[in-house]
């Protein structure tokens, strides 16, 4: 074990409830959700995405976020947070009792239409009211800047763009702003290129990454997004889900594969990786189906 890092801190956003189950071939029941995110509250989770709040004829498999809110057990010290996209979804999550708001803004035309059916500036306007909102309500905001590393329809991404759009959402002063490789498309040197410029363009708000496995760089870019100070991700147990908008996109990082990275690094994280192990076997056996999680299959370190 790297002793370097001891007693420095890695948090992980737990998104296999909502970035998960969304994209998942199963249809989990309300009850199935319900408890879910209760295991995962118990193996240590101090941040989870519990739902969304959006159509549910474009993502049906989240139609009954209100229902998983409202029979969620809440642990002390968890924050639930809920991904909106307009008022109609802000006034459902307000209603449920969130503690977060998480917002989107793609960094391209053609995937913000297929996403949202906006453009990328009317994802923008909208953000901006969904921001004010929610921070006169007292709720914590973030906004996730979707497509950062590369656009399933467009191909590569100018980072400039992308910088250009995290200076916007800055001036909503969200609590967070975060960066996510949508489909998997990003390399270390890009990343950390892209979180340094965040700091620079919108100085003072807290970084966090988002980072699908599509094409095996996820652990990767953690890594390099630790080298340049990073320290909060957003993970899916197992590595369950995808993006129903995004063709050939696979789920977000494995949470027991991070969390088996920054304990190695000498990191702390909170979780219990055996408890999450374990939870990822449940997992298994309500979606019928094996995830793609490497530490789920192999296990903590031998011995």
């Amino acid at each position: 074990m790297n002793s370097e890092h001891n007693g420095q801190r890695i948090t992980l956003v737990e998104v296999a409830p909502r970035d998960g189950l969304q994209a998942d071939p199963a249809d989990l029941t309300s009850e199935q959700k319900i408890e879910l995110v209760e295991r995962l509250a118990a193996a240590g989770h101090r941040r989870i995405e519990a739902a969304s709040f959006v159509s549910p004829k474009a993502v049906p498999k989240m139609a009954d976020g209100d229902a998983v809110m409202a029979g969620v057990t809440r642990s002390a010290g968890v924050s639930y947070s809920a991904l909106v996209f307009n008022q109609r979804g802000l006034e459902r999550a307000m209603a449920a009792e969130v503690d977060e708001i998480c917002g989107v803004v793609v960094a391209s035309e053609t995937f913000s239409q297929a996403n949202q059916r906006a453009s990328v500036a009317e994802s923008i306007e909208r953000w901006r009211a969904i921001s004010g909102a929610a921070r006169q309500a007292g709720v914590t905001t973030a906004v996730t800047i979707s497509a950062a590393c590369g656009c399933p329809y467009e191909g590569p991404v100018d980072p400039e763009r992308v910088l250009d759009i995290v200076a916007e959402v800055a001036e909503t002063e969200p609590d967070e702003i975060v960066l996510a490789d949508t489909v998997g498309a990003g390399v270390p040197t890009q990343v950390a290129a892209l979180f340094e410029g965040v700091s620079r363009r919108a100085p003072g708000i807290a970084r966090r990454g988002h980072f699908h496995n599509t094409r095996n760089t996820a652990l990767a870019n953690i890594a390099a997004a630790i080298d340049v100070g990073v320290r909060t991700f957003d993970a899916s147990l197992g590595g369950v889900g995808g993006c129903p908008f995004a063709p050939r996109a696979t789920g977000n990082v494995a949470t027991e594969d991070v969390v088996y990275l920054a304990h190695g690094m000498g990191y702390d994280t909170g979780l219990d990786l055996d408890a999450l192990i374990a939870t990822t076997a449940w997992l298994e056996d309500q979606l019928g189906h094996g995830v793609p999680s490497l530490v789920a299959k192999a296990g903590g370190f031998p011995g």
